[in-house]
């Protein structure tokens, strides 16, 4: 097999992985006079710390799995082609990659070949092959198969920039259930390893500036997301809790995609629960950029997010007697409470406001999304602000067009009615019509 074929195999077996966007794009020959093309096979997106955005060969060592995870589409019971990169292999495509200005870095990962510390040894070899040899010192991200040892472990952090350990399940029983070979404790090892290496290696550069670096790009997780029974607050109070414990850059989540059929599994031809995937990924960010605690987003009693509007709004509408808030005197943390107010906006709001009262049109120019704020303010042009019910404001964040100034006018859309977007507590949220969720969700 060719390693163009190789590639293809790889790289559509690594896609299910979220740890970057795929581009997706393909452009064949450039027209005449002009240079370069692109190509689908691997090529996906990441961030560099300074916000650029960067494209990475996301691709798999080896897709021929000793696991058999039942969700897996490279389980060892699964009829699919198999391929296998030579640590030489990868590393010289990586480089014809990078030379033709395809991609910028690495994400590697790999199926479980004969063991764990044999498919890590195989990815270091690779790593050190683009490093020592190639003299390549751009972004490389690894994937730790739970179950390495620790030397490996450590090896593969001073020859990469970041480091990831899927935690797959947002419970041990899901993950003895659908991927009896992987454990709790083999998956957590490593990420505790990582982040006291990490911590380490810190305090070792501040005493010899020339000792080697180890993970200086952190480390993420990623979990699926609607192949086992959950609710979303189990799911964030566990990616809440890595966040404190292993001081996580950021946590993955993955909708799952039925490619196989299993008793415990959704059937093939459900849809994958991209809304909820959405509505976790907002929460994520309050959690990671707006201080927010998992259990102020839900709770036991409404263990679901409200499909109908996101984590904030839904927050702030159960919330009224934290409102309103005066943009003129209210701290930065309590800024970042309203919905449509950002942390680039409040932080503008601080600046502002020192040189004079800030009023509607103040805030529109600083970037402030008024017709979700104005619920939840008061300026300098309107003092009391508005003062609705929760049920009223719900419907007004929905379609702010059925509203002025709290009065009902007629609306072009069916909004759902005011309980529902309240007191939404389904245990089920995908029995929603997800494009009439998406719909409505769009409009905020």
């Amino acid at each position: 097999m060719d390693i163009k074929d190789k590639l293809t195999i790889l790289a559509d077996s690594a896609k299910y992985d979220a740890a970057c966007t795929s581009s997706g794009a393909k452009r064949k020959a450039a027209p005449p006079g002009g240079m370069g093309n692109t190509v689908p096979d691997g090529c996906c997106h990441s961030f560099a710390a300074d916000g650029r955005c960067i494209s990475l060969l996301k691709v798999l060592m080896s897709n021929a799995c000793i696991y058999d995870c039942k969700y897996c589409v490279n389980r060892v019971s699964n009829d699919t082609r198999r391929a296998t990169f030579t640590p030489e292999e990868l590393a010289e495509l990586t480089i014809e990659f990078y030379r033709r200005n395809y991609i910028e870095g690495l994400f590697l990962s790999s199926a479980v070949t004969k063991n764990p510390d044999h498919t890590s040894e195989r990815m270091l070899k690779v790593f050190e092959l683009l490093r020592y040899e190639h003299n390549f010192w751009g972004y490389i991200h690894a994937k730790i198969i739970p179950g390495t040892s620790p030397e490996l472990v450590y090896k593969l952090g001073l020859a990469v920039d970041r480091l990831s350990v899927n935690v797959e399940f947002p419970s041990e029983e899901s993950l003895v259930n659908l991927a009896p070979d992987k454990s709790r404790k083999a998956i957590f090892k490593p990420m505790g390893q990582i982040t006291q290496g990490i911590v380490s290696n810190k305090s070792e550069l501040v005493q010899f500036k020339k000792a080697p670096v180890f993970a200086s790009g952190g480390q993420a997780t990623q979990m699926i997301i609607g192949a086992t029974p959950e609710t979303d607050y189990r799911i964030i109070k566990l990616a809440s809790g890595l966040y404190e414990k292993y001081s996580l850059k950021r946590v993955f989540y993955s909708a799952y995609v039925p490619v196989l059929s299993d008793k415990m599994l959704p059937a093939v031809d459900s849809k994958p629960p991209l809304l909820r995937e959405h509505r976790l990924y907002q929460a994520d960010w309050l959690m990671r950029m707006y201080h927010f605690e998992a259990d102020e987003i839900l709770n036991e009693q409404t263990p679901n997010f409200n499909p109908f509007m996101d984590p904030k709004c839904n927050w702030a509408v159960n919330n009224l007697h934290f409102f309103p808030v005066d943009v003129n005197k209210a701290e930065l943390e309590t800024l970042l409470r309203v919905p449509g107010i950002g942390p680039k906006s409040a932080l503008r709001i601080v600046v502002a406001r020192k040189h004079s009262k800030l009023g509607m049109a103040e805030l529109k120019r600083i970037g402030v999304v008024l017709k979700r704020a104005r619920y939840f303010i008061t300026t300098k042009d309107e003092p009391v602000g508005i003062s609705l019910d929760k049920f009223t404001t719900a419907k007004a964040l929905i379609d702010p067009n059925s509203f002025s100034l709290g009065v009902e006018q007629i609306s072009l859309f069916d909004t759902p009615s005011a309980k529902m977007l309240v007191d939404w507590k389904n245990p089920d949220p995908e029995n929603v019509a997800e494009e009439a969720a998406l719909c409505l969700a769009t409009k905020l």
